[in-house]
């Protein structure tokens, strides 16, 4: 879901209450200002239910005062989903070149390089990144964050 609420304080807690008020778990969650002359800021919200419950959540969100409108992105047309990870490998020889190797395969990018270690970063699908964690994994994978899913509608509309 993606919410566009007024960029003040509290509004976040006051969307992000509305779900664990009600029992409803958040998967991802992001939020950033979209438009600093009306003050305006997005939150993608990814949470699962039946298709009333989402109904539900999606009808409760535009009853607060602060938001100005809630798309439900998986139902509401064609849309694009990304997600960025920073993923630090630490390892040395043959398993150092094969990160390098899966790293350039999935166009991830080094942004920081030791003797010991690469920080990689990674922009796509959720199902990509955790393919590339995974991969990372038996090859000295030492720590990963990563910053949950941004999303909007395609097309020239705006949400």
């Amino acid at each position: 879901m993606s919410v566009l609420v007024d960029n003040e304080s509290g509004v976040l807690a006051r969307v992000i209450g509305l779900f664990s008020g009600r029992g409803y778990n958040i998967e991802s969650l992001t939020v950033a200002e979209v438009d600093a002359a009306q003050h305006l800021s997005r939150i993608t919200v990814v949470t699962t239910g039946t298709p009333m419950i989402i109904e539900q959540i999606k009808n409760q969100l535009q009853r607060l005062v602060p938001v100005h409108s809630v798309t439900d992105l998986t139902v509401e047309g064609p849309s694009l989903e990304r997600e960025m990870a920073l993923v630090k490998v630490a390892s040395t020889g043959d398993k150092r070149v094969e990160a390098l190797r899966i790293a350039d395969i999935f166009r991830a990018r080094v942004v920081d390089a030791t003797i010991e270690s690469f920080v990689f970063e990674m922009t796509g699908s959720t199902e990509k990144l955790n393919a590339f964690i995974g991969l990372m994994q038996p090859l000295g994978l030492s720590d990963v964050s990563r910053t949950g899913i941004v999303a909007m509608k395609r097309g020239s509309g705006a949400e």
